[in-house]
């Protein structure tokens, strides 16, 4: 099902949208929300992060126009039209916020008992999150209502469709207001439940779970697995490839969630995978995961 707004939204309709983390994922949203002509304030609690989150975002930016045309920014636009700090002040007067922190619960709802005091009442918070139930977050603000999951795809702005989770007491304003922002961001949405692991991770996670176990139990080449989903099956990338560019960190996380909340075996992590969190070999993002990779911009897909 789709989600379609109302009137004739334009990005300036939204003021200016929050986008709480600068990690991977958070940066690439709001990589994608400055190109599309949006003005963002980029929280993170870590100076590190926002030390680093600008020469980030400008990487981003300027080759995203190669990988996906149309963008109506230009890269220096964009860059422009990011604040970035660490104080959650800045949430204040923005009308919708993208949470993008660790997919860890008790860091989540740390941080959405914080939005209920800083966030405006009529603010929108869209939770991206691999498994978390999102009512279970919106269950510490004062409006649950105005609380609704958007699971964008890494990396955001190259990517064409958010998978939205609507937990009961999500508002029709609210679920409209998701479709305006995703027609201004030129994405499909898809209507999920709200569940454990939603559609997506709830499958996806299994694939590369069962990936993981093939290389580890029967000594499978990592390329050769990918290989076989790339060209019997057609995709674009392998289930390992895939796992490497969300990072083996939050594969674990949500493995970890998924089993918890189920109770189903299936979700155990392999030994693998748990072995390379703990030595650090978490993908993309470290260089080193099921393949090693060369430093690259973080706006850049890997072949």
């Amino acid at each position: 099902m789709a989600v379609t707004g109302t009137g004739d939204p334009t990005p300036d309709s939204f003021g200016t949208v929050g986008v709480l983390g600068a990690g991977v994922i958070g940066l690439g949203v709001a990589a994608d929300l400055a190109l599309h002509g949006f003005r963002v304030n980029l929280v993170d609690h870590d100076p590190a992060q926002c030390e680093s989150a600008p020469a980030r975002l400008a990487e981003a930016v300027r080759f995203a126009p190669m990988l996906r045309p149309g963008f109506p920014a230009s890269a220096e636009g964009a860059t422009a039209a990011v604040r970035i700090g660490t104080d959650p002040a800045a949430l204040t007067e923005c009308t919708l916020i993208v949470e993008n922190v660790t997919e860890r619960l008790d860091v989540k709802e740390d941080v959405y008992r914080l939005l209920d005091t800083v966030v405006t009442d009529t603010a929108v918070i869209a939770v991206n999150t691999s498994s978390i139930p999102v009512a279970r977050l919106a269950a510490h603000l004062t409006r649950p209502e105005r609380v609704i999951g958007v699971h964008f795809m890494n990396p955001p702005h190259l990517t064409s469709a958010v998978e939205v989770m609507r937990p009961d007491r999500t508002s029709d304003e609210t679920l409209a207001r998701v479709g305006e922002l995703a027609t201004l961001l030129r994405k499909k949405t898809i209507v999920v439940g709200d569940f454990p692991g939603f559609v997506s991770n709830r499958i996806s996670h299994l694939f590369f779970n069962e990936a993981a176990r093939v290389v580890e139990e029967h000594g499978v080449a990592p390329e050769t697995v990918d290989r076989i989903f790339r060209d019997c099956f057609g995709h674009r990338m392998g289930p390992l490839q895939t796992a490497d560019l969300i990072g083996l960190d939050t594969v674990v996380h949500t493995l970890d969630h998924l089993r918890e909340a189920t109770g189903d075996p299936r979700f155990d992590s392999s030994a693998l995978l748990r072995d390379m969190v703990r030595r650090r070999q978490l993908g993309r993002k470290t260089d080193q995961g099921f393949y090693t990779y060369q430093p690259h911009p973080p706006g850049e897909v890997p072949s």
